[in-house]
C-alpha cells in the first residue's frame, strides 16, 4: 500500500548539526515511570520506537548532578561513571534502526528537593523549592562560584552522555523544570549581576554553556535547546520574550526544541487542548532562526503534521503521547496505513505514572512499558496455543482488546455483546463534555477486529449462563464491565447513606443513558475523584441547572492531580458557575435539601438541591460470571476448560486498566501456570556476593 503523497514531506531527511535524521518524526524527551529502578523496561521501550520508525528518540530528562534531584519521581541519573552502562544500552537500543539517540540533560535548580541525596538545593535565586509537592525545602542563591561549577557539571555530563553513545544531547529549560528556564524567567531570576536584569543578561549563562560543551565535545554531538514557548506565570518568560532570545541568538543551537508552558499546559489533556494547540505560539519562528524547529501537539493526523512542515511553521513533528499510544506510528504512516494508528485519545494516565512513581501505562497501548517485563511488542502478538474456540462476552474495553488480541494469536473468537453499540463504557462516555476523543478507543478495535475473518462479532446478544455452556467454546472470557452504585458507598462512606425517595437521585449511568440532565438546585456528590464528577457538572451547568459540586476530597476532582489536568478542570467548573464545596461529604437526603459533614470535625450543614447525583463507587455486572462460577461441575461436560473475569467486571478502574486486562487475557491464554512466581522480570541489586546466613 503506498502512502499519499502529501505525507512524503514527512520522509524527508533534515538536518540536525552534524547528523542527518532519517524522517521528521521526533519523539520528544518524556517520562516513564522506569528510570533508574527499571532501566532495561526503558531502554527495551525506546527500542521499539526505533523498529516503530521514528528519526530522532530522546530519553526522559536525566537528573546530571547529585545536588539538584526530583526524588520521589524516578528519572534516570547520571551522576557518575557508574550510570554509563544502563545509558550506553540505551542509547544503542535507540540506534538500532537508524534513527539518531538524544539525552536530555536536567538541573532541576528551585524545582528540586534533593530528598534522596539531602544536598543543600541551588536556584538562580532562592526561594522555597517549587516542585509538584511543595516540600517544605528551600533553595539558596548560586553565586558566581556556584554559577561556574553548574557549567562544568554541564560540560562532564555532556562528555559522559557523548561517550554511552547519543548523538544528541538536549538543554533543558521548559516546563518550568530546568535551570536555563530558571536564569531566563524573571519569576526565578531575581539576581541584579550580570546574569539578571535585562533579557541579554538573563540569557548569559545560556550563552556560556553552549560555549563549554561545544569547546570541549566540537560537532562530535548535536545541541537542542528546549524552552517554553509561553511560561504562563505572572512575569515568567513570554512569547514575545522568547522571540527575541531566539533573533537574539537564532544560532545558539543545533535545534530549538519548543514546548508550551508548564507541563500541564504543554501536555494538555484532549478535554481541554486540541491536536496542534500550541501552532498559534509557534507560528513564525522558524523565520528568525537558520536552525530547525521542533514543536508539539498531541499530533496523530498525518495530514496535520504535513500541513506544519509544508507551511514552515515546523521542522520537525515532536511527539511524546502519541508516540507512546502507537511507537509504530511513522512505519504505517510511510507504508500507507494511516488508519492502522493507534491514536493518542490525551487522556494523560501515561503521566499518572511518573506523578505516582510507578510504571507509565496507556489506555490505547496495554503494552507500553511491558516490552521488556513481559515481552509484549505493540505489534506482534505470541503463537497461538494448543486451543481453538473463545468466546469473549462484553465488547467495551476489555472485551475488545481481548477479542483483537486473540484474534491475532490465531483463535476462533465470538464476541457477543447485549447492546446494539461496541465499545461498552467508551460508547457511553464519549457523549459527554470534552471525551469525544476517548472513544477512540472503541473505534481502533472495531476497526481492526473488523480485518480478522477469524473474529465474528454477535451485537444484542445478552447471554445467560445456560447458552454459554451449551455453544461449547473452549474458554470463556468476561468482560460485561460494570455499574455505577446509587446508594453513595465509596471511598468516605463503604455503606449505603440514608436516601430519602423524595429527592430524585440519579447516576453517571443515568445520564449516560440519555436521561436529561436535572433542573433547578442539582448537587453532585463527588466521592470518585477522578474525572467524571467534573463532567456531569459541566454537563449539568450548561443544561441551565445551579450546580454545586461536593467532594470530601480536598480539591474538585482531587486524583487528576496526576494526568495534570485538576487546575483546568477547576477554572472550567468556576467559569461556568459551578460551586465547589471541598472537605465535606454528603450524609443524607431529604426531600428539597440534602445533608453534608465535614471531613474533617463532623461538623453537620444542609443545602438546598432539587436532585442529587452520585458520582461515588462502581459495582462489578458479574451476574454471568456469579451464575457460571455456580454450575462449576458441567464445565467439562460442556467442553469449557476456562471461564475468566477481566476488567471491570472483575474490579472496576480507569479505562487503561480494561484495555490492560484484555490484552494480558489474551496474551495468557493457554500459557503455563507460573504458580507464585512474578509474572513479569525486574531489576534488583544483586547482594548475594555480600550476604551470609545468620548463624
Amino acid at each position: 500500500m503506498s502512502r499519499p503523497p502529501g505525507h512524503d514531506i514527512l520522509f524527508e531527511p533534515a538536518r540536525i548539526g552534524r547528523f542527518i535524521a532519517k524522517n521528521r518524526f521526533y519523539q520528544v524527551p518524556h517520562c516513564n515511570g522506569g528510570g533508574y529502578r527499571d532501566p532495561s523496561a526503558a531502554a527495551a521501550m525506546r527500542a521499539v520506537k526505533a523498529e516503530g520508525g521514528w528519526g530522532v528518540i530522546f530519553t526522559e530528562q536525566v537528573e546530571m548532578h547529585h545536588t539538584s534531584e526530583i526524588t520521589p519521581f524516578i528519572e534516570l541519573r547520571l551522576w557518575e561513571e557508574k550510570d554509563l552502562a544502563g545509558l550506553a544500552r540505551m542509547a544503542a537500543a535507540m540506534k538500532t534502526e537508524g534513527a539518531l539517540a538524544g539525552i536530555q540533560l536536567a538541573y532541576p535548580a528551585v524545582n528540586g528537593p534533593n530528598l534522596y541525596t539531602r544536598e543543600v538545593p541551588m536556584a538562580v535565586t532562592g526561594m522555597p523549592v517549587r516542585a509538584f509537592i511543595n516540600d517544605p525545602v528551600s533553595a539558596r542563591t548560586m553565586d558566581r562560584e556556584d554559577i561556574r561549577a553548574l557549567r562544568l557539571w554541564h560540560v562532564k555530563a555532556a562528555e559522559r552522555a557523548a561517550r554511552a553513545g547519543f548523538d544528541l544531547i538536549c538543554l533543558y529549560g521548559a516546563h518550568g523544570f530546568g535551570v536555563l528556564q530558571h536564569f531566563l524567567s524573571r519569576v526565578t531570576n531575581h539576581r541584579d549581576d550580570e546574569y539578571g536584569g535585562s533579557l541579554e543578561n538573563r540569557g548569559r549563562f545560556l550563552r556560556e554553556l553552549v560555549g563549554d560543551i561545544r569547546e570541549r565535545l566540537g560537532d562530535s554531538v548535536a545541541l537542542t535547546l528546549r524552552l517554553s514557548l509561553e511560561e504562563m506565570a505572572g512575569e515568567g518568560f513570554s512569547n514575545s520574550e522568547l522571540r527575541d532570545f531566539i533573533e537574539m541568538h537564532g544560532d545558539l543551537p543545533d535545534l530549538w526544541d519548543l514546548a508550551h508552558g508548564a507541563w500541564e499546559d504543554c501536555s494538555g489533556p484532549s478535554r481541554f487542548a486540541e491536536e496542534g494547540a500550541q501552532e498559534p505560539l509557534v507560528a513564525g519562528i522558524r523565520d528568525l532562526t537558520p536552525k530547525p524547529v521542533v514543536g508539539v501537539g498531541r499530533f496523530t493526523s498525518p495530514d496535520a503534521m504535513a500541513r506544519q512542515v509544508r507551511a514552515g511553521v515546523l521542522d520537525f513533528i515532536g511527539c511524546a503521547r502519541p508516540s507512546i499510544a502507537d511507537p509504530f506510528l511513522p512505519r504505517k504512516v510511510e507504508e500507507g496505513r494511516a488508519e492502522d494508528i493507534r491514536e493518542c485519545i490525551g487522556c494523560n494516565i501515561c503521566i499518572s505514572g511518573d506523578m505516582t512513581m510507578s510504571l507509565s501505562r496507556c489506555t490505547q497501548n496495554p503494552t507500553f512499558m511491558e516490552e521488556w517485563r513481559k515481552g509484549w511488542h505493540p505489534e506482534i502478538m505470541n503463537p497461538k496455543g494448543p486451543s481453538d474456540r473463545v468466546l469473549v462476552v462484553g465488547a467495551g474495553p476489555a472485551g475488545l482488546e481481548a477479542a483483537r488480541a486473540l484474534g491475532l494469536r490465531g483463535y476462533d473468537v465470538a464476541l457477543a455483546e447485549a447492546t446494539r453499540e461496541l465499545g461498552g463504557r467508551v460508547a457511553r462516555e464519549r457523549l459527554l463534555p470534552g471525551l469525544s476523543a476517548w472513544g477512540r478507543v472503541a473505534d481502533y478495535r472495531v476497526f481492526q477486529i473488523g480485518k480478522l475473518p477469524n473474529v465474528e462479532v454477535y451485537r444484542e446478544s445478552r447471554l445467560s449462563a445456560e447458552e454459554v455452556l451449551e455453544f461449547g467454546f473452549e474458554h470463556v472470557c468476561l468482560a460485561t464491565g460494570s455499574h455505577w452504585r446509587r446508594d453513595g458507598a465509596a471511598r468516605f462512606h463503604v455503606r449505603p447513606i440514608p436516601l430519602d425517595p423524595a429527592l430524585p437521585v440519579l447516576t453517571p449511568d443515568d445520564l449516560m443513558a440519555g436521561a436529561e440532565p436535572p433542573s433547578g438546585a442539582v448537587v453532585i456528590y463527588d466521592d470518585d475523584h477522578y474525572y467524571m464528577g467534573g463532567v456531569l457538572a459541566e454537563l449539568c451547568a450548561k443544561a441551565g441547572a445551579e450546580v454545586t459540586l461536593v467532594t470530601p476530597a480536598a480539591l474538585v476532582s482531587h486524583w487528576t492531580v496526576n494526568t495534570l489536568e485538576q487546575g483546568a478542570i477547576h477554572r472550567r467548573l468556576a467559569a461556568l458557575g459551578v460551586r465547589i464545596v471541598t472537605q465535606r461529604a454528603v450524609v443524607a437526603r431529604r426531600a428539597g435539601m440534602v445533608e453534608t459533614e465535614c471531613a474533617a470535625t463532623g461538623a453537620r450543614g444542609e443545602m438546598a438541591a432539587d436532585a442529587l447525583i452520585l458520582v461515588t463507587a462502581r459495582e462489578p455486572d458479574d451476574a454471568l460470571w456469579r451464575a457460571l462460577k455456580a454450575r462449576r461441575g458441567d464445565w467439562a461436560e460442556a467442553g469449557l476448560a476456562s471461564v475468566r473475569v477481566i476488567g471491570d467486571a472483575e474490579a472496576p478502574a480507569p479505562i487503561a486498566w480494561a484495555t490492560y486486562a484484555g490484552h494480558r487475557y489474551a496474551r495468557e491464554l493457554d500459557a503455563a501456570d507460573t504458580g507464585d512466581n512474578l509474572p513479569f522480570r525486574r531489576e534488583i541489586a544483586d547482594l548475594a556476593a555480600d550476604w551470609e546466613p545468620s548463624r
